[in-house]
C-alpha cells in the first residue's frame, strides 16, 4: 500500500517523513516553497533524537502522484482546505482509492464520503511544527504521536488494519478503532483552545475562558446525543506522547497559532469553534465564547494581527455581549 500525503505540513511532513524512515512507500504532495525546498534538498525531520534528512518522493500536485486503486490519499491540510484538496483529487483519483482524514475537527470525513466510497478517520495526537520550508519538527520521542484509525462512519476493514499497522510501524501509536470518531470529539473539545492560545497566547488555555469553550462544547454534545471518548479514555490513549525540544526549539503552539504566526491567511477556527456555535444553533445551546473566539479569529486574519496580540479580557468582553 503506497501513502501519498496531501498537505506535508506539519502534521503530513512528520507522517510522511516517519512512514519513509521505516519504509514504508510514501509521497508527498506540496507546493510553493516547501515544494521547491523538498525537490532540492528532501526533508529535514527535527526529532528529540536528532536530525533526519530524508529523500521522500514529493510532487507538487495529487495529479502528479498518478494515482492507483490500492493507494492511500492521506489528506494533511487544515480543514479550510479540504473542498478544494478533494476537487483536485476527485478529478484524477480512482474511485477504490482510500481517503483518511488526518485532520483536527468531525466536518472533513462527511466531505470526503460524498465524493469516495472508502473513507476512514484519524484522530491525530501529534505534536509537530512547520514553519519554515523544507523543515518539520516532531516533539515527542521515541513514541511520535498516536494516530488511532477506523472506517467513518464507523468500522474497521482490512485497509484499516494495515493503517494501523503501518502507522505502529513508523513509530506511532495506532490502533484500529471502529469508533474512532468518538476521539475525534474528543479531540475537538481540545481544539477549542486554539483560537485563544493563537489570539492570546499559550498560558491563555489555563484561564477559566477555555473551561467555558470545551464545557459549551459538552453541553452541545449532550444536546446533539453525540457519543465522545472520555477524558479518561483519552488521556490513556495519549500516555506515551511528551513535550520535548527538537532541533533547539520547543513546541511553539497550536496549529491555528502556527497558522496565524506564518500569515497564511487563513485558519480552521470555522470548522473547530465554528462546528460548537453550529451545534449550538441547531439544539438551541447557547455557545457565546466558542462565537467570539471564532469572531475574534476572522478579525485577526482579516486585519493581519499578529498571534497573541488580544487579551483574554477582550474576548471575554466579546462573549459577554453575544
Amino acid at each position: 500500500m503506497r501513502y501519498v500525503v496531501f498537505g506535508a505540513g506539519a502534521v503530513g511532513g512528520v507522517i510522511g517523513g516517519r512512514l519513509h524512515a521505516a519504509g514504508v512507500p510514501v509521497v508527498l504532495v506540496a507546493r510553493g516553497a516547501h515544494l521547491d525546498v523538498l525537490q532540492r534538498d528532501g526533508l529535514r525531520l527535527e526529532t528529540p533524537e536528532g536530525t533526519e534528512a530524508l529523500d521522500v518522493p514529493v510532487v507538487g500536485s495529487v495529479a502528479e502522484a498518478h494515482l492507483r486503486p490500492d493507494d492511500v490519499v492521506l489528506l494533511a491540510m487544515k480543514s479550510q482546505d479540504t473542498d478544494a484538496a478533494l476537487d483536485q483529487l476527485e478529478a484524477v483519483a480512482p474511485p477504490e482509492v482510500a481517503v483518511v482524514c488526518a485532520q483536527n475537527g468531525v466536518d472533513n470525513e462527511p466531505r470526503a464520503l460524498r465524493r469516495f466510497r472508502h473513507v476512514q478517520a484519524m484522530c491525530v495526537i501529534l505534536p509537530a511544527a512547520y514553519t519554515v520550508p523544507g523543515v518539520v519538527h516532531q516533539f515527542s520521542a521515541p513514541l511520535a504521536g498516536v494516530l488511532d484509525v477506523g472506517r467513518y462512519p464507523r468500522g474497521v476493514d482490512e485497509r484499516t488494519e494495515q493503517l494501523a499497522a503501518d502507522m505502529h510501524r513508523a513509530s506511532f501509536g495506532s490502533v484500529a478503532d471502529p469508533l474512532v470518531m468518538r476521539a475525534k470529539y474528543r479531540k475537538l473539545l481540545m481544539n477549542l483552545g486554539n483560537a485563544l492560545d493563537a489570539l492570546c497566547g499559550w498560558e491563555a488555555r489555563g484561564t477559566d475562558l477555555y473551561a467555558r469553550a470545551m464545557a459549551e462544547g459538552t453541553a452541545c454534545f449532550e444536546a446533539a446525543g453525540i457519543d465522545v471518548q472520555t477524558a479518561e479514555e483519552e488521556a490513556a490513549r495519549r500516555e506515551g506522547v511528551r513535550l520535548l525540544e527538537a532541533g533547539g526549539v520547543t513546541h511553539p503552539g497550536s496549529s491555528t497559532w502556527q497558522s496565524l504566526a506564518r500569515g497564511t491567511g487563513s485558519v480552521e477556527t470555522d470548522h473547530l469553534n465554528g462546528e460548537i456555535v453550529l451545534l449550538g444553533r441547531l439544539h438551541g445551546v447557547p455557545t457565546p465564547v466558542n462565537e467570539a473566539l471564532q469572531r475574534t479569529m476572522a478579525a485577526a486574519v482579516r486585519d493581519g494581527r499578529p498571534a497573541a496580540s488580544w487579551s483574554v479580557a477582550e474576548i471575554e468582553a466579546l462573549a459577554a455581549s453575544l
